[in-house]
């Protein structure tokens, strides 16, 4: 059926009378959600709208990393190794939105964001607590790091859980161990609230997976996806630095940090260093 005057008829079955039903509006309580964004710049600057969207949908979408790496390392803990993937794939999704919202925010130029800079105090991004749990979840754990919720009691009792908690990796391993793979007993032991540091004894593990494949394909396709995800996270903290000296320089970071110099060393942590040095022994 052809369109007239550029408009479309509505079907007869469309409905219109919210009034005792569920609408799109109320089942996402957007009236809620869109008036979050409270812009404190004085007097009110155009591009501070951008910046605190850019933030907030970054914390939506963490909090579906979250939930997905909740999932997974239960699902490992079941022995459920396919559901786990099936979580870690959306993740993987997710960090790519994540990552390429960034040239969103670069379009701030540093002229305008210094105008309303000043205004968010010392208010960082440092301070998300469901990155830090996307961190520790994912290994990269330090203690260090609560004091900077001691206002907020639920932030905090929730990293404590997590650091507390083993990993993704040490859900893995485990995993591995009841499936009859030589996971040395050390890293099976391990103190979880500690950061996974690399462990030599792990290459003959992860190198006999990757050269007998075929043999062993569900703990060499988990490897792979476990090497997707770092380096889904490694591009994320790459753009996210890029960004913040595109935008601000070698000033000093509203949290009290140093800025980029700081961000750059983010880049040195790694969340499974064993499936990235089995690729230099394998062959050999």
């Amino acid at each position: 059926m052809s369109v007239e005057k550029n408009t479309r008829p509505l079907d007869e079955g469309i409905v219109k009378d919210f009034s005792s039903r569920m609408s799109y509006g109320s089942y996402l309580q957007l009236p809620l959600l869109l008036s979050a964004q409270q812009p404190v710049s004085q007097p009110e600057h155009h591009d501070e709208l951008l910046f605190i969207i850019q933030h907030q949908t970054t914390e939506l979408w963490l909090k579906l990393v979250l939930h997905e790496l909740r999932s997974a390392a239960t699902w490992l803990r079941q022995d459920d190794l396919g559901s786990a993937l099936k979580a870690i794939a959306r993740v993987k999704h997710i960090q790519k939105t994540l990552t390429e919202q960034w040239s969103v925010l670069a379009t701030l130029t540093p002229t305008e964001y210094s105008q309303f800079r000043g205004f968010l105090g010392n208010a960082s991004g440092f301070q998300s607590s469901q990155y830090r749990a996307v961190e520790f979840i994912l290994g990269n754990k330090n203690a260090k790091m609560l004091p900077v919720f001691e206002s907020d009691p639920e932030s905090r009792t929730m990293l404590e859980e997590l650091l507390n908690a083993p990993s993704i990796y040490d859900e893995f391993l485990a995993y591995l161990d009841r499936h009859g793979y030589a996971v040395p007993r050390s890293v099976l032991d391990r103190d979880v609230t500690q950061a996974h540091e690399f462990t030599p004894g792990l290459l003959p593990l992860f190198k006999h997976i990757y050269e007998n494949a075929a043999d062993n394909w569900p703990a060499y396709e988990a490897c792979e996806e476990l090497v997707d995800l770092e380096d889904n996270f490694q591009l994320w903290r790459f753009r996210h630095l890029r960004t913040v000296q595109r935008t601000i320089g070698m000033k000093t970071g509203t949290g009290g940090s140093s800025g980029v110099s700081f961000l750059k060393k983010a880049l040195d942590l790694t969340f499974f260093p064993e499936l990235f040095a089995v690729r230099t022994e394998i062959g050999q």
